[in-house]
């Protein structure tokens, strides 16, 4: 590989982890991602540092927590003196960005990136200069010249596609399956084809709504479930026993509801249905990231390309009778991580790590300085076997005040209750709120969380010394939520 290698950096949106075979999916057709796997280092447990949309993608492109950036929550912008790995990259990289921002306005260049090809754009009403209002997602005119009238601004792709009826091609990963190999098969002749490329290439999908053209791919009846599936969290917090009768009750995502997203999850056959979809998208962006990868191998760059996948948070799919994200659950907060660097052998990676060491590790890749007031660490002593993960804390939080609507006043005020989780080194993990019911799990012997420990006299010191490891962290990040004393 030489100095400057290309990076490609595939980002999807609500994707879980055990939506590969290399996580113990053992009959998803993710064929591409399999092969993918084959050649990576892969990061047996990563997590996001909060599991809702905006504030864990400002971690990834910027290498700081959730109270670094200042987005808490969604609907935030990134402010102009946030640096994104981007800004931060060597001057010889050449810098481009398709797909979800969700950073602000979707559809005008920012932060660095020397191209920028849009799909969203139901934010520019909110956070576009007033000159850039005509401005459209470039998605929008893609759907234009294939006969299909794009949403209005004031819609959400996520209330709209459900009812568009769109083929594989025409949703937002078919498009991003045309764009980013034209990207790729173009970069030898270009301008600036002396210089290595970041990409990112930023998947909506297999974000909801629990719909696609693949639908049927998966046979809902006989579709694997675990032991969470459809499991009343009784012993954990309140927010989450809210929201899973909240859901099994019937309930569905509002902004979903509007655009025809319905499913009845008062049955079995209703859940497993909206599962089984929701697997079929992530097969849907798995037939796209074969094009992108087909791109490098065409043009003879697939071996001078490191490539990262991972998703900026996971989905609950039904398990703790639950939907979507905003939860420290496992099926929320954590999600795949592969690594493909030619010249490094494939492995495993056990251990924890978080996505806030991305930035530090993908400078490093490119022969960059690590800035001191990034917040995360390069993993590259990981990935090159001088170091592991066995001593490694990660973090995760919530902050949702503020947010939308999630179904009823109750659920409301409880996720406005902030959360801090530290999953230990030894695969403890300890969820602490000054509002609500506190959790601790111990992964290895109950992986599906299932059995709350918290209130477990024999747990005291280790909820101690977990307690104690997380407000060294706060005081670290300058984090200033107030925690119970435990």
């Amino acid at each position: 590989m030489a100095d400057r290698p290309n990076i490609l950096f595939i980002l999807t949106d609500q994707q879980r982890q055990d939506t590969m075979a290399c996580y113990g999916n053992d009959w998803i057709q993710t064929p591409t991602l399999n092969a993918l796997a084959e050649e990576s280092v892969i990061f047996e447990n990563a997590y996001v540092s909060q599991p809702v949309c905006t504030p864990s993608r400002a971690t990834i492109m910027t290498g700081l927590y959730p109270q670094a950036t200042g987005l808490h929550r969604n609907n935030i912008p990134l402010s102009r003196d946030a640096q994104t790995i981007a800004e931060l990259a060597p001057d010889d990289y050449y810098c481009a960005h398709m797909g979800k921002w969700h950073l602000g306005d979707d559809s005008i260049p920012q932060h660095g990136f020397d191209k920028w090809i849009s799909i969203e754009d139901f934010h520019r009403p909110r956070f576009t200069k007033r000159e850039y209002r005509s401005v459209e997602a470039d998605y929008n005119k893609y759907l234009r010249e294939n006969g299909v009238e794009p949403p209005p601004p004031t819609l959400s792709y996520e209330s709209w596609a459900a009812g568009a009826n769109l083929p594989e091609r025409l949703t937002q990963a078919g498009f991003l399956g045309e764009v980013a190999p034209e990207f790729i098969r173009g970069y030898p002749e270009s301008d600036f084809s002396n210089r290595p490329f970041l990409a990112f290439v930023n998947f909506f999908e297999p974000h909801p709504p629990y719909t696609g053209p693949l639908n049927g791919l998966y046979d809902p009846a006989t579709l694997p479930v675990g032991p969470g599936f459809m499991n009343r969290p009784d012993s954990g917090s309140l927010v989450n026993r809210l929201r899973a009768d909240h859901y099994m009750g019937g309930g569905l995502n509002p902004l979903g509801v509007a655009g025809g997203d319905v499913h009845d999850t008062t049955t079995e056959a209703g859940w497993r249905k909206l599962r089984a979809q929701y697997f079929d998208n992530v097969t849907l962006v798995d037939n796209q990231i074969a094009k992108i990868i087909g791109a490098l191998k065409e043009t003879g760059q697939y071996d001078n390309t490191i490539i990262i996948f991972t998703s900026e948070h996971g989905e609950m799919a039904g398990d703790h009778g639950m939907l979507e994200k905003r939860s420290l659950y496992e099926e929320a907060a954590r999600v795949p991580l592969l690594m493909k660097l030619s010249g490094v052998d494939s492995k495993r990676v056990p251990g924890s790590v978080g996505l806030v060491d991305m930035v530090p590790t993908m400078l490093e890749m490119m022969g960059a300085e690590v800035p001191e007031h990034l917040q995360g660490k390069s993993l590259m002593p990981v990935i090159d076997g001088a170091s592991d993960l066995d001593d490694n804390d990660v973090f995760v939080q919530w902050n949702g005040m503020g947010d939308r609507n999630l179904g009823s006043p109750a659920i409301n005020r409880m996720v406005s209750v902030p959360w801090r989780s530290v999953i230990a080194g030894d695969r403890w993990k300890l969820n602490l709120s000054p509002g609500d019911q506190c959790e601790l799990y111990d992964l290895n012997t109950d992986p599906h969380e299932l059995t709350n420990l918290f209130d477990q006299p024999e747990h005291r010191d280790r909820i101690r010394q977990m307690a104690a490891r997380l407000r060294l962290w706060q005081a670290e990040v300058n984090d200033d939520v107030a925690l119970p004393a435990v």
